[in-house]
Order: C-alpha cells, then sequence, then structure tokens
C-alpha cells in the first residue's frame, strides 16, 4: 500500500498542533513559576532553568517540523538499525562514568557537556520497530508462537537491559505499548491476556525484590505511616492541590516549591499548577491532555496503511501512558514513578522525544490513499 501514498496539501492535524503548543506555552511558564527559586540557591541566577528549557524547546519545536516533512514511511529503513544503537546505547549505561547515576538509577549518558536520556529515546524507536515489525508480520498474528513470541523475544534484551538500570517503570510502558499494537494489529485476544498473566508474577518478583519499590507502593498505601522519609513527597503532592482550591493562590504565589515539594519544576510541576492555579487550572491541563490523546487515536485510525495506524496509536499510548502515570502519581492514585509530566516538566530529552513524536503524528495526519 506505501506505493499508493503520497504527501498531500492536506494541513495537518490542527487541533493536535494547537494543544502540544498551548502545553508546551504552560509548561514554559510554570518552569520558570517552579525553578526560580531553586535556580537562585543552585546557580545564583533565578532564571537558569527558563533558559535551558527555552533551548530544549528551540530543539523540540525544529524536530516537530522536520518530522513532519518526512514521510513516517520512511521510518521503516530506521527500525533495525534504531534497535541495534538503542542496544549499544543501553550497554554504554552499565559503563562507570560513562552511564550517570540520579536517583538510584543509571538512565543518561555522560557526553561531555551534556547528557542524555537514553531511555526516552528507545521508548519512540521501539514504537517504530513494534510498528514495522507488526505489518510484516500481519499474516502470523493468529499464531502463539510466530506471532507473539517473537516479537515479545525481539524485544526481551532491550526490557532487559532497561531493568538493568533499573528503570522498571519504564519496561512496563513499553511492554504495555506493546500488547496493544499487538491487539491493533489482529492478535488473538486470548493470546495476549495470556502473555499478560504471565507477566504480572514477574512484576511481583521485581517489586518484592528491589526494597525500594516496596517503599513507593507502601508510601502510596500510607503516605502518613513514614511521613519524614517515604512518604514525604506524595504528602508535600497533596498539600499542593489542596491549598490551591478552586482557582489557586496566583501563579509565582505559590509556597510549596519553596523547598517543601522536591523537584517542584520536573516530576512535581502539576503539584505547583494545582497549587498556583487551582482545580481550574488542572482540570485545563487534563483535558489538553485528553484531546492530544484523542486526536493521536484519531489519526491512527485515519492513516492509509496498517503501518501507520500502528506508529500513531504506539505514540499516542507513549504520550498518553506517561501523562497518567505522573497525574495519578502526583495525585495519590497511583505510587509515584518518577516520570516526566510531557510538554511540561522540565527536562530536554524527554521534551525534545515527545516534540518528535508530535511530529511524526502530524506526518501521519497528512498522509492519505490516493
Amino acid at each position: 500500500m506505501d506505493d499508493v501514498l503520497k504527501k498531500e496539501d492536506k494541513t495537518p492535524d490542527i487541533i493536535l498542533l494547537v494543544v502540544t503548543l498551548l502545553l508546551v506555552t504552560v509548561g514554559t511558564a510554570m518552569i520558570y513559576s517552579s525553578s526560580s527559586i531553586i535556580a537562585l540557591e543552585r546557580f545564583n541566577d533565578g532564571q537558569y532553568f527558563l533558559k535551558k528549557q527555552l533551548v530544549f524547546v528551540f530543539i523540540g519545536l525544529v524536530s516537530m517540523v522536520v518530522m513532519t516533512r518526512i514521510p513516517y514511511t520512511s521510518l521503516k529503513k530506521v527500525a533495525y538499525p534504531g534497535v541495534a544503537v538503542s542496544f549499544v546505547l543501553l550497554i554504554l549505561l552499565l559503563i562507570p562514568h560513562v552511564g550517570l547515576k540520579r536517583g538510584g538509577a543509571t538512565r543518561w549518558l555522560n557526553m561531555g557537556f551534556f547528557s542524555f536520556q537514553v531511555t526516552e529515546l528507545v521508548k519512540i524507536v521501539m514504537v517504530i520497530f513494534f510498528a514495522h515489525l507488526l505489518t510484516r508480520k500481519f499474516h502470523l498474528l493468529k499464531n502463539f508462537t510466530r506471532g507473539v513470541l517473537v516479537p515479545l523475544s525481539a524485544t526481551s534484551l532491550i526490557i532487559l537491559l532497561i531493568l538493568l538500570e533499573p528503570d522498571f517503570g519504564t519496561a512496563v510502558i513499553i511492554m504495555a505499548i506493546m500488547l496493544l499494537m499487538m491487539c491493533l494489529a489482529g492478535s488473538r485476544i486470548k493470546h495476549l491476556l495470556i502473555l499478560g498473566a504471565a507477566f504480572i508474577p514477574v512484576g511481583a518478583f521485581l517489586i518484592w525484590h528491589k526494597g525500594y519499590r516496596m517503599a513507593r507502593l507502601t508510601a502510596f498505601l500510607d503516605p502518613w505511616k513514614d511521613a519524614d522519609n517515604t512518604g514525604f513527597q506524595i504528602i508535600q503532592s497533596l498539600l499542593s492541590f489542596g491549598s490551591g482550591g478552586t482557582f489557586g493562590v496566583g501563579i509565582g504565589d505559590g509556597m510549596q516549591k519553596l523547598f517543601y515539594l522536591p523537584e517542584p519544576h520536573t516530576d512535581f510541576i502539576l503539584s505547583i499548577i494545582a497549587e498556583e492555579s487551582g482545580f481550574i487550572g488542572v482540570t485545563i491541563v487534563i483535558i489538553m491532555f485528553m484531546l492530544f490523546v484523542l486526536r493521536g487515536f484519531m489519526i491512527s485510525l485515519k492513516a492509509p496503511d496498517l503501518f501507520g495506524t500502528l506508529l500513531a496509536a504506539g505514540l499516542t499510548m507513549v504520550i498518553a501512558l506517561e501523562s497518567f502515570i505522573n497525574i495519578a502519581g502526583v495525585m495519590g492514585i497511583i505510587p509515584l514513578k518518577g516520570l516526566a509530566l510531557p510538554f511540561l516538566s522540565y527536562g530536554g530529552t524527554s521534551f525534545v522525544m515527545s516534540m518528535t513524536a508530535v511530529g511524526i503524528l502530524l506526518n501521519i495526519s497528512t498522509q492519505k490513499v490516493t
């Protein structure tokens, strides 16, 4: 079918683009509001994080525009090389002084004058790989061995390396996206349920095996039991939501960013939004994410071929899962994971990769069968 695809004069999905730009604008403003005090204390420059984020925004926008101009079908060519590069980068993380350890996990690659979060790239690469593999193996998807176990075995080494960082959350996200894409491609539901059920004891063991994962779970169930240690972050986050009320205390006037809430400009930026803009502000942000996900899946449904459908669905799920895990975590609905909130949280690699995903989605939205 790729032979009948061509670039149309049709404009990209305007709603998806506008929602993305609105989220980026809100995120940039809130990064400055949430980080200025910390930046002043650490670097003697209240605009330190804002300046860096503006650079990331520029790079992200350039990446988005570039990806809108590259036909998404050409991404098939990078599927296998991308997995090979991901494998090498994940191996490099295990080398001392090459992989940088932050927050108990080695997720950043030391590039000299900057660091690079490898798993953010890996998530996008794996979506492209899954879309290409499942399209090629479409006629085998009803077969459990060749249609289910083969895609699983093809990703097992990548998943294992991610678990060694350790990054349990990203491994779960990649597996969840793989199962969704297999479902959309036509795999039997009972096969996927069997596979999902097999992951449950493995996941339970991995949680029980690492003490800090159990601590996160117990802190989620009763944060006040250890309010000064494991429960401190979620309690401070809930205080932010509670103190914001309906309309918030005003942008820039929040108190929780004054060294009460850890990392207010990254993982907990929604907590600052809740405090400063209240229930109304949080609701608007959630609605924008829901609209983004809706438009992403609409692009998937309207894609002219199976590869485009799977690619759009996978990229949308990356944003959807990361958003849900962050939002639900800071609200105390699920255990905290430590994921950035797409488009809103401070960060370079995560932001640029999210904007790259948007660019691919916009390109898919411009294509149709002719």
